[in-house]
């Protein structure tokens, strides 16, 4: 499905609160921006059977105290092998999700700090990162009110 598509999709199933839908749409460009440095339209994500997505917990080899949470999103089903185990659990199930729904799940997902696009089919060398912080800063750029002129009163002095 291509970018435009997956960016109506979401459009149209948000919910209709006479907001969501316009944020939406403000922050697709955004989106779409971010999604064509991927190389994929959509990814498998690991999720249980209640459709919570898998958290990994990876630590810094050269500093053990420091962690970071990262969700996994695999260019193609065959690759949640790769990630050790990933694929033993039968409660988990691989999923695929439009890419444009990965990234905007993102903004909401608390306790993740990225996600990472396994891009090239049987291996793990080349990934790309989307990291929350910077994805949220950019998603609240799109969504600022624009610099409206503000009303000076005539007796401020």
């Amino acid at each position: 499905m291509d970018l435009e598509k997956q960016i109506q999709l979401l459009i149209d199933n948000a919910p209709p609160d006479g907001v969501t839908p316009h944020l939406v749409a403000a922050i697709a460009p955004a989106l779409s921006a971010i999604a064509q440095k991927l190389r994929h339209s959509q990814y498998y994500i690991l999720q249980s059977l209640e459709g919570n997505w898998v958290l990994t917990t990876l630590s810094n080899r050269a500093n053990p105290g420091l962690e970071k949470r990262v969700v996994y999103a695999f260019s193609t089903i065959q690759d949640v092998s790769l990630i050790p185990s990933a694929g033993l659990d039968p409660q988990i199930q691989a999923k695929p999700l439009p890419v444009t729904h990965i990234l905007f799940q993102l903004m909401a997902l608390e306790p993740v700090d990225s996600i990472v696009f396994l891009e090239t089919p049987g291996t793990t060398t080349h990934t790309v990162e989307v990291q929350r912080d910077e994805f949220q800063k950019l998603m609240q750029q799109q969504i600022k009110p624009e610099n409206k002129p503000r009303h000076i009163p005539p007796d401020i002095a």
